[in-house]
């Protein structure tokens, strides 16, 4: 989870950073994602806000970090992968979780969880018996230096 979190802070998403990492059986990173533009397109070139008319808000043009996380694997298949993000993810996302082959999804957060998009996520996820759960950890915050004497 923590690389997910890390990969979510390169988002330029000013009101949600959400970080994605997919693992395989063996717990070795085969994807990583964050929300964002799709590549080649300029951040400063589209909307980043989350209200108002649709085509001025971020909705129609940012690609997820699940999404992002399976475009940018380094495996072949991701049959029977874990993803670790961030949000729960939404109903295109969990869409293409399950069409992936992915298994589980490990989420940090879920504040969105009475929107319909979500239900309708839960409902595609149960569906295809891919198990998702809540990450339960006593660890509160994740602490990165710089400073070389921490190498």
């Amino acid at each position: 989870m923590e690389i997910a979190i890390l990969s979510g802070k390169r988002s330029k998403d000013p009101n949600t950073r959400v970080g994605s990492c997919i693992v395989n059986e063996k717990n070795r990173i085969v994807g990583i994602g964050y929300n964002g533009l799709p590549n080649g397109l300029n951040d400063d070139e589209f909307p980043w806000g989350n209200t108002g008319d649709y085509l001025n808000t971020k909705y129609p043009f940012v690609c997820h970090a699940e999404l992002n996380a399976i475009l940018n694997s380094t495996s072949i298949s991701l049959e029977n992968c874990k993803i670790y993000t961030a949000l729960f993810p939404c109903n295109e996302c969990s869409k293409v979780i399950i069409q992936s082959g992915i298994r589980e999804v490990i989420y940090l957060s879920d504040k969105h969880h009475d929107d319909d998009i979500f239900i309708a996520s839960r409902m595609l996820l149960d569906r295809a018996g891919v198990n998702y759960r809540k990450l339960e950890t006593t660890i509160d915050k994740m602490e990165l230096s710089y400073n070389e004497e921490n190498v």
